[in-house]
């Protein structure tokens, strides 16, 4: 057969992708060396950090690229580690000339929706984890901050408890769950250990996830709020005036009362809230009867007060439910189960509510 050439090996290599940080190798410079005989090809793959979780991952996708080249060759792929200076331009490309902002500004592509609620115990977090999902699940790139410091649950919904970032220097990339990039304190504390900071340690918190996390170009960011109208709200407020706002609430009206105060405090900063999602709304049994638990009205209650739209009614579901403990988002599991079929036209809602990008300055300047 022909000889192979380096550039040939090279161009096959360029589609294994970095599955952190979600790039092909050969643009992040992990390419060492290749060398091409009649009979061998020996390639050496530079990892970021030494104990890189993604280093048997990458090293078999490299291995399967190379051989489908050629069934002829024997085939080597070698790992080492990047040295100090070239990790530093490593991250210095991915980041920018960003030191200490953060990329998801006014000028930004990536949309900011925080879903936010009035109380706790509502369903906003099994909502956030299933957007977050429907919305990969529709081709879009996905990211969650899980911004409820004190009650985070947005690992064991999306099925990573006990998962840990990867850290490049001072670049931290998220894991990955459901095609859904997550970060969440919980991801740096031990099992069963509780948080208990003051308002400055909780604004740093919520400012390095934005600063420092790598979550390279999303369609979406969404933050899971914690509930009321704490210090964690007012620093998402004065960090991303921009976002717009999900209100989750329940049909009974202890809940839909105090939900219209988090919308007062984003609309105070100058987030725009686009509508209202009611929880546990009421469901059929499998014979057919209505089951209205938790009583009904209270989401079209809150649109009203807040002259918005009530853009979903996520019915009561077992699956929901079982399927949050299980770190499998009903979207992802069982598609077809009525409160699934509700978040996915929820989702559809939501993405029809955009505001317009005409005018809007691109975040790109001439060479």
């Amino acid at each position: 057969m022909p000889h192979l050439s380096e550039d040939a090996v090279r161009r096959a290599l360029s589609s294994v992708i970095d599955p952190e940080i979600r790039q092909p190798i050969t643009e992040l410079d992990m390419v060492d060396s290749i060398t091409v005989t009649d009979e061998r090809i020996d390639v050496t793959i530079a990892l970021t950090i030494v104990g890189c979780p993604a280093a048997d991952r990458i090293q078999s996708d490299c291995e399967a690229a190379i051989s489908a080249l050629s069934d002829t060759h024997a085939t080597t792929v070698s790992l080492t580690v990047m040295e100090p200076e070239r990790r530093a331009a490593l991250t210095k490309k991915l980041r920018g000339n960003r030191r200490d902002s953060h990329p998801f500004t006014a000028d930004s592509l990536t949309r900011v929706i925080a879903v936010t609620s009035g109380k706790g115990g509502v369903g906003k977090s099994t909502l956030t984890a299933n957007l977050a999902v429907d919305a990969a699940r529709a081709g879009l790139r996905v990211g969650i901050i899980d911004a409820d410091v004190f009650g985070f649950s947005i690992p064991g919904l999306m099925g990573i408890q006990g998962a840990r970032p990867t850290r490049v220097d001072e670049m931290i990339l998220p894991p990955i769950s459901h095609d859904v990039k997550v970060m969440s304190i919980g991801m740096f504390v031990g099992e069963g250990e509780a948080v208990s900071w003051r308002g400055p340690m909780l604004h740093r918190t919520v400012t390095q996830f934005l600063t420092d996390v790598f979550f390279g170009d999303l369609d979406v960011l969404l933050l899971d709020m914690p509930p009321g109208t704490g210090d964690v709200a007012i620093s998402v407020g004065q960090l991303l005036p921009h976002a717009d706002v999900l209100v989750v609430t329940t049909p009974q009206s202890a809940a839909s009362d105090v939900a219209v105060r988090s919308a007062t405090v984003a609309r105070q900063t100058g987030q725009r809230v686009i509508g209202v999602v009611e929880m546990m709304s009421p469901g059929l049994l499998p014979d057919g009867t209505r089951l209205d638990l938790f009583g009904e009205g209270g989401g079209k209650a809150v649109a009203d007060a807040l002259e918005v739209p009530l853009v979903g009614q996520i019915p009561l579901s077992p699956l929901l439910r079982i399927c949050g403990d299980a770190g499998t988002p009903v979207v992802a599991a069982h598609p077809d189960d009525p409160a699934a079929k509700a978040i996915s036209a929820l989702g559809d809602n939501v993405r029809g509510t955009r505001a317009s990008r005409v005018g809007s300055r691109l975040p790109v300047s001439p060479v």
